[in-house]
């Protein structure tokens, strides 16, 4: 989908997704120490505004401008008087990222969801890692590819499913540490069988 199609998505009355965080980025994320954070293709800034309550700066990018509205508007209305808070950009995730604006780089790179085949999707994550400052976190979650035939609901084209290995490839040649990878298995409401999402850390290498 272009980001026609996603202002389109995003411009109804309700919410798209689900007000909370995703339950690997609360988990992950609710361990690390608050910084500044990049989140990438932030949708309608479900992560990014609990980020921020949990004290973080949070850059939320979308190449959606009806999305970044969203998010402003959701910010403003959990955040009130901190709202300032997250900043709200337009953006696509396969091009250089917002610059984190004291120039150190982002403590923490989220992409919960960023579903592209393979090519585009290595832009993406290499734009994130650039984007991390020495020692920063880059998340990664994403619907798996064993969830087409193993697991319930999300996109049903294999070719923006990716695996946590895949994930591992496309980082290959990045400046990073391997903190974890896996494939995670997510409670769906309504169904009889998990999700099976790929869930991977990674550390920015100082050097």
């Amino acid at each position: 989908m272009d980001s026609l199609a996603w202002d389109e998505r995003y411009s109804g009355r309700d919410l798209v997704w689900s007000g909370t965080p995703n339950v690997f980025v609360a988990e992950i994320a609710g361990a690390l120490e608050p910084g500044v954070a990049l989140d990438v293709a932030a949708g309608e800034g479900r992560n990014a505004v609990w980020l921020a309550e949990q004290g973080w700066r949070v850059t939320a990018a979308d190449f959606s401008p009806v999305a970044v509205q969203r998010i402003e508007q959701v910010a403003r209305e959990r955040l009130g008087e901190e709202a300032g808070t997250v900043r709200a950009v337009v953006a696509d995730a396969t091009e250089p990222a917002p610059p984190e604006e004291s120039g150190r780089g982002y403590d923490l790179v989220l992409f919960s969801y960023l579903q592209l085949p393979r090519e585009p999707w290595a832009r993406a994550l290499a734009e994130g890692v650039a984007a991390a400052a020495p020692g920063g976190s880059v998340l990664v979650v994403l619907h798996a590819l064993r969830n087409l035939e193993e697991g319930t609901g999300g996109p049903q084209e294999a070719a923006v499913l990716h695996d946590p290995q895949d994930v591992l490839a496309s980082a290959a040649d990045l400046p990073v540490e391997v903190v974890s990878a896996q494939l995670r298995h997510r409670e769906v409401e309504g169904s009889d069988r998990p999700a099976l999402d790929t869930v991977v850390l990674l550390r920015r290498r100082a050097d």
